[in-house]
């Protein structure tokens, strides 16, 4: 039952009125994150209301976020969002391979210098630089053999967010692997949409996964066709067609596929839009090539997509700068590039690659085979393994952040080391197998 006065109490008559009061206790500290409400049927008949009233109130509460639905253990207020984000750890003075940045010293920065930027775009003029649209056009054509059109947007993560705005409705149901990049979680979440996650094999998304998240009513899939993040593992040609022909009797569902390593990938893109699909994109992030500063990816889409997206970025209030866009079509031209592509990806690729082979003489399972991180099972609790390396001199980045469900005692954790030398390699994969065998040893007392 509420308490108090009618001013101190929850009170109202309709959805409406009911929710403003919940809201007013809420601003005023009588409610607090976590305090429950009181049940449906518990208020409807306090207020002498129907409970589709109060069903309705607590509804629109939860869609802006206010309150949080736990099914049969009731509604509670809802706290602040707490999301983790890529990057550098800050104020360590251990080593820090947990990351996920691309090396700035292979980023083609040198050529900035020689870019003509001079623009004289104004309101309402053409929404993509002509050079840009010139490079992107062709480079996407090949990927999608389909007709699209071509938006930019300030980044894959925008990218993400947009095309979920602008296809779904608060509380739908978004299909995404299961671990999943960070910041395509955080979209998900704090868009108020409901994260299902399909789980990953050596050949990428599962099928058997992805039919139970489309059977579950999900509206949207988002995919990572190759070098996926955290786990580096890339879709197969035939994961990709049995993927296809799951997704064709969803034909409305939107498939979003990120490719965010693209130009610096070893691993062939196999798409799982199928032939004929209505809804579906075609994101290219430019931070793993071009910097993770230029803020730019380039999106391929079906017409309708790409007209709900424009109407996003409107001209005069949240295009995309054409200056950025010419200093991305100026690097990309720039006849040094492609060499220092290629470096880029020989780096990293090599890089990893003798970091697995490192850890597969230590007995240290490592999944994936490209992008720019190492996915590692330790077997074991993370955590207990990364307080293990803190104690040598190391920064990892544990992986149940990267889980749907945060999972503090997940086993994996994920090194981006590609800014090592041999001796560092060496020195760390030691460390690591000590870490594990020191945490092993403590779960058995």
């Amino acid at each position: 039952m509420t308490q108090g006065t009618t001013e101190g109490r929850i009170h109202g008559t309709t959805a409406s009125e009911i929710a403003d009061s919940i809201r007013v206790r809420i601003d005023t500290g009588a409610l607090t994150a976590g305090d429950a409400l009181p049940t449906v049927r518990a208020l409807a008949e306090e207020l002498g209301v129907n409970r589709n009233t109060v069903s309705s109130a607590y509804r629109s509460l939860a869609r802006a976020g206010v309150v949080t639905s736990r099914g049969r253990a009731g509604t509670v207020v809802a706290g602040a969002v707490l999301t983790e984000e890529e990057g550098f750890a800050r104020g360590t003075v251990l080593r820090d391979i947990g990351s996920g940045n691309p090396d700035p010293d292979l980023l083609p920065l040198p050529v900035l210098s020689e870019l003509d930027l001079r623009t004289s775009a104004l309101y309402g003029e053409d929404l993509i630089d002509a050079g840009l649209r010139s490079w992107a056009t062709p480079w996407l054509a090949q990927a999608q053999l389909r007709p699209f059109e071509l938006t930019v947007t300030s980044g894959a993560v925008d990218a993400l967010e947009r095309l979920l705005a602008a296809s779904l409705a608060h509380g739908d149901a978004v299909a995404m692997e299961d671990p999943c990049f960070l910041s395509s979680i955080n979209v998900v979440k704090l868009g108020g949409y409901r994260a299902v996650g399909i789980p990953l094999d050596d050949e990428g998304m599962t099928v058997d996964g992805l039919r139970a998240a489309l059977d579950t009513g999900a509206r949207a899939v988002v995919c990572t066709p190759r070098a996926h993040n955290p786990t580096g593992i890339s879709l197969s040609a035939r994961r990709a067609e049995e993927l296809r022909r799951v997704l064709a009797a969803y034909p409305h569902v939107l498939i979003v596929e990120d490719d965010h390593y693209s130009l610096l990938s070893r691993r062939p893109y196999h798409s799982v839009v199928p032939d004929g699909h209505a809804r579906w994109a075609l994101v290219r992030s430019m931070s793993k090539f071009l910097g993770p500063d230029l803020r730019l990816a380039l999106l391929a889409s079906d017409p309708d997509t790409a007209v709900q997206l424009r109407a996003r970025l409107s001209p005069g209030t949240t295009w995309v700068s054409r200056i950025l866009q010419r200093v991305a079509v100026g690097m990309l031209d720039h006849p040094d590039t492609p060499a220092a592509l290629e470096r880029a990806a020989s780096h990293y690729g090599a890089r990893n690659d003798a970091l697995r082979a490192l850890l597969r003489e230590r007995g240290i399972t490592a999944r994936g085979d490209d992008g720019l991180n190492v996915w590692v099972e330790c077997g074991v609790d993370a955590r207990a393994v990364s307080e293990a390396m803190m104690r040598r001199g190391w920064l990892v980045r544990t992986g149940g952040v990267f889980h749907l469900e945060p999972d503090e005692s997940a086993p994996e954790i994920r090194l981006t080391t590609h800014t090592l030398d041999d001796d560092e390699l060496r020195a760390l994969s030691d460390d690591l197998r000590a870490a594990i065998d020191e945490a092993r040893a403590r779960t058995r007392r």
